[in-house]
């Protein structure tokens, strides 16, 4: 329940950051907009875990602020998976939309699933 509680939250913040960098960040809809979180949710299981281990030392020496980098690789590769219904111009505004898509998934997840 919390796995598709969290894509949803995702599809939810995809469509608010296209709004908000209509032009540098894009998606078609909110089918889209699932659809991308699902792929990306996928990636985090799959190939996140492998990326975090192959650049411990990096992540260490940077004191976990590679993990932002790592996850707007896995954005970039979600993009790329999407074709033309979700685009991202460019790994600065993957590394920004990782950013806010982290701090504002924390934030309402865990006001969310408060017991």
């Amino acid at each position: 329940m919390k796995w598709l509680l969290g894509i949803l939250i995702n599809g939810v913040l995809f469509i608010a950051i296209s709004g908000y960098f209509d032009e540098a960040f894009y998606v078609s809809g909110f089918g889209a907009a699932l659809g991308a979180s699902f792929i990306l949710s996928v990636l985090n299981i799959l190939v996140r875990p492998v990326l975090i281990i192959l650049t411990l030392p990096v992540t260490v020496l940077s004191l976990g602020l590679f993990l932002f980098v790592i996850n707007a690789f896995t954005l970039m590769v979600t993009d790329s998976l999407m074709g033309s219904s979700f685009k991202i111009e460019g790994f600065g505004m993957a590394l920004l939309t990782a950013v806010i898509m982290s701090i504002a998934s924390l934030i309402i997840q865990n006001t969310l699933l408060r017991k």
